[in-house]
């Protein structure tokens, strides 16, 4: 793990061994900043305010086997994610980081109390993924083909509240046979038949003007002989007659074509008043809209038709997806009640072996009122520590110690049937000491047979029985304050476990103690 420019860290490298490493340290002296940098790379809320004071960007790097994850925080609030220097976004990080490590911290063992991680025990153990995927993938077609059913009722009923308005509107403008670009041709007929009189007349004047008897254009341009003087202006006097011949023509006939008909008026006027009605009252700018509107209700009027059966198609979609959700649901809770004997057994065995000599667990199921995204089963770990006691939910009868203690036999359970490759204990050991702290080490040095485990303690008994021991510490320099870590040799190891025994200054006893403590490991 690199880190660079992270809150009291201004370059620190360090290489985690296999096995069962331990991390000690003063308090303050810098652990939870490492774990915090940890956090981060694996894909935790980024915060500006962790970079060094003075720095631009912080950059931490992680390298599992040959998996590079980096993560850069910047200055401005900004940061980026690789993995094996490509580009990934946050979600994939902390995708791939759930496969790679899991980061126990000294607030998880709250988690022993919460319902959803006591089911995620017992499916880890069950080894119910592909279950679980298959119920997942169920629910979520179950859960759209409901909605889809509450959507049409919705609908229906809200039409069906309206279907009234709904018919009246449709009738208006379907009684109305409207007909696209239909207003503007009556304004235009309007105009003529208002205005009939004055357009004869002006056709009129227009007539005996151009072929008039008396001083007409057209027998003037008749006139104009310029064959010789100019021939190609004599071309354009003729072509000129000609076009003015045939404009009196023209005229001539619409003046004989124009009609007063008071009744066509009075019906076109009715008509406009009845469209441009329809336009104020749909609030509409066109005819064009009302006819869109009409569509549109038209298609709602038959849709109250429809609906019951398209009502009655969703409730028998919603009936299969239910089937198939329920099957995948009653196999989900066969596997879990499978392995609950065996969860039972190895947590009192784990206790018993951590000083509850009389520990007893249960885990009863019972089954949730509908379905759930995790199945229709809720799991409660009952506990008992003590002879004449009943069994009771964790957080009502365990003290703190056991709760650690319990914790730590949930790990080495899940761990046993995960390849999960690394573990990080951030002082699981609270509230615990003595022999139930040797043997809490004894279970970690186990589970590090096959992964790799990593203790944050700060007791002796566990520090003692890790195959390699980092001590975290505090150095100043000129301007600050850093955050170091060094891997302990055998002689740095026993002083350090002494320091943890007798306090800041080593004694004869505790050195003593400490190769004692050493040697048994």
């Amino acid at each position: 793990m690199h880190i660079q420019n992270y809150a009291l860290i201004s370059h620190l490298d360090m290489d985690f061994e296999d096995g069962f490493s331990v991390m000690t340290g003063e308090t303050g002296a810098g652990k939870s900043i490492i774990l915090g940098a940890l956090a981060l790379v694996l894909g935790a809320r980024a915060d500006s305010k962790s970079i060094t004071d003075g720095e631009d960007k912080c950059i931490i790097e992680a390298t599992f086997d040959d998996t590079i994850i980096r993560r850069e925080l910047y200055a401005n609030g900004k940061s980026r994610s690789f993995v094996d220097d490509s580009v990934v976004t946050l979600q994939e990080l902390k995708a791939l980081a759930t496969r790679l490590i899991d980061i126990h911290s000294q607030h998880a063992n709250l988690l022993i109390e919460n319902a959803d991680f006591q089911l995620e025990v017992v499916d880890a153990v069950a080894q119910n993924d592909t279950l679980l995927q298959d119920y997942q993938t169920q629910y979520e077609r179950y859960t759209a083909a409901v909605e889809a059913l509450q959507h049409l009722q919705a609908l229906a009923k809200k039409s069906r509240q309206d279907a009234d308005y709904i018919q009246y509107r449709y009738q208006l403008l379907s009684e109305a046979d409207l007909q696209s670009g239909e207003m503007e041709e009556l304004e235009t007929e309007q105009y003529r038949l208002s205005h009939a009189e004055e357009i004869r007349m002006a056709l009129l004047t227009t007539v005996e003007a151009l072929s008039g008897e008396q001083g007409s254009a057209i027998e003037a341009l008749r006139a104009c002989r310029l064959e010789e003087a100019a021939a190609e202006l004599q071309e354009r006097i003729d072509s000129a007659r000609i076009e003015l011949q045939d404009i009196a023509q023209e005229a001539e006939r619409m003046m004989n074509h124009i009609e007063m008909d008071p009744q066509r008026l009075a019906w076109i006027e009715e008509r406009l008043d009845t469209l441009k009605g329809l336009m104020h009252k749909f609030s509409a700018e066109r005819i064009d809209e009302l006819i869109a509107m009409r569509d549109e209700l038209a298609e709602q009027v038959n849709r109250l038709d429809s609906f019951d059966f398209d009502i009655e198609e969703a409730q028998k979609e919603v009936e299969t997806e239910k089937k198939a959700l329920t099957r995948c649901a009653v196999a989900l809770t066969k596997s879990r009640k499978t392995v609950l004997p065996l969860i039972c057994e190895r947590l009192v065995d784990g206790l018993t072996r951590l000083g509850v000599a009389h520990a007893k667990v249960q885990i009863p199921v019972t089954a949730t009122e509908d379905f759930t995204p995790k199945g229709c089963d809720e799991v409660q770990i009952l506990f008992a520590a003590n002879l004449n006691q009943s069994l009771r939910a964790v957080s009502e009868v365990a003290s703190g110690g056991e709760i650690s203690r319990l914790m730590l036999c949930v790990k080495a359970l899940i761990a046993s049937t995960r390849g999960l490759p690394t573990i990080i204990f951030d002082e699981i050991d609270t509230g615990v000491s003595g022999d139930i702290a040797t043997q809490m080490a004894a279970i970690m040095r186990e589970m590090a047979t096959h992964r790799q485990i990593i203790t944050i303690t700060h007791l002796p008994q566990i520090a003692a029985q890790g195959t390699h021991h980092f001590k975290v510490y505090k150095a100043d320099t000129a301007t600050r304050t850093e955050t170091h870590i060094a891997l302990l040799n055998k002689d740095e190891r026993i002083t350090e476990i002494a320091t943890m025994l007798s306090g800041k200054n080593a004694t004869e006893a505790s050195l003593k103690t400490a190769k004692e403590l050493l040697c048994c490991h």
